[in-house]
């Protein structure tokens, strides 16, 4: 990612952080390593404070921030309104928001900071995935020359939603995305050669942190659907969830159950997900989870059996992979790969949107 260039007056950013979880956590730890690097190259990254769902903290560059968020003193009632009043300031610098919640009620706030000229940066795939009449709400909020940008909402820190946006601006035309979108599906996929019940497998992905609370909400597809939708839009398609297809990996007497009961009963997959891989193991094939996503705009997330030779039946362990079939990418799809889940990338992806907002700041 190239830096700003070296000027007598640094460019001057300064941000608010929305959501100090796994992901927020990390990026602000990556965000306070690189201050003395941007500002080398030019940028002075202002942390101006942190939201939380019911407290915030508007105290200014703390260089304990991070460490201290869970028991310092200066937090106050949480103010979504107060929060991005002080994070723009008077006017006389460049200020951007960082959601890093899975808030719908925070997303729904993007258009009207977007309209006062908060840049706004979010791994968070409820606002490109949700109403469209609110993503088309963002878009025409950004026309007072505002930013939104959203990378990580798709496999974490992979190129894929700027990979799709060049393909498209440089004038190529998408036929078909294929991908495997999930990294704790493609694990359990990889693991799943019916030597052990799936059900063990889903327990120790989700001892190893690799699934949400409750696994279902991986099994199910949705955060899957999400994803394909956020393409589908980038592409131009008035796509929204109710659209896809989903085949849930979860029987319905498992998703009946109450969350806290959810984990007792987890060997109600065992039974339909070992008649899965022996039919792809008599066919000499693999199980894989794929999204997909036709020239008419047609959308389905399903378990797949592939051929054996399919470029998806070799990805690593975690990993995300997406390939998209364009009108010059016709006969040789291209392939974007790589870890598409965890804290580190997720948050890296944040801020390589960060910092591609700040390539194009004047000095103030």
């Amino acid at each position: 990612m190239a830096l700003p260039t070296v000027t007598a007056r640094a460019r001057v950013l300064a941000v608010g952080l929305i959501g100090p979880g796994r992901v927020g956590s990390a990026l602000l730890d990556q965000l306070r390593a690189a201050q003395p690097r941007l500002a080398r190259a030019g940028l002075e990254l202002k942390l101006c404070g942190v939201a939380a769902s019911r407290r915030m903290w508007l105290d200014a560059d703390d260089p304990e921030l991070n460490g201290r968020f869970g028991g310092a003193q200066t937090w106050r009632p949480g103010n979504l309104d107060e929060f991005a009043a002080h994070v723009r300031g008077d006017g006389d610098r460049h200020a951007m928001l960082i959601d890093c919640s899975a808030s719908d009620a925070v997303a729904s706030r993007y258009p009207e900071w977007l309209a006062t000229g908060l840049h706004v940066v979010t791994p968070n795939k409820l606002a490109g995935s949700g109403p469209l009449w609110r993503l088309q709400a963002i878009r025409a909020a950004c026309g007072s020359g505002a930013r939104f940008r959203y990378e990580a909402t798709v496999c974490a820190g992979l190129p894929v939603v700027q990979t799709l946006r060049d393909l498209l601006d440089t004038g190529d035309e998408l036929l078909a995305v294929e991908g495997m979108f999930s990294g704790t599906l493609a694990w359990l996929c990889h693991r799943h050669d019916g030597s052990r019940p799936f059900s063990t497998l889903v327990r120790e992905a989700h001892a190893l942190g690799y699934t949400e609370p409750d696994p279902r909400d991986d099994l199910s597809g949705l955060d899957v659907a999400r994803k394909l939708v956020i393409l589908a839009r980038e592409a131009g398609w008035s796509l929204s969830l109710e659209d896809v297809d989903v085949e849930s990996l979860v029987p319905r007497a498992l998703a009946a159950l109450p969350a806290e009961q959810a984990m007792e009963h987890l060997h109600l997959l065992d039974a339909p997900m070992a008649r899965q891989v022996a039919r792809a193991q008599t066919q000499g094939s693999v199980l894989r989870h794929v999204a997909s996503l036709d020239a008419k705009g047609h959308a389905r997330v399903r378990l797949a059996v592939l051929p054996a030779a399919h470029p998806f039946a070799h990805s690593r362990l975690t990993d995300n992979i997406v390939q998209f079939t364009t009108h010059r990418y016709r006969d040789n799809p291209m392939l974007v790969q790589g870890p598409g889940a965890g804290p580190e990338v997720t948050a890296a992806g944040v801020f390589g949107d960060l910092l591609r907002i700040a390539e194009s700041l004047e000095v103030r």
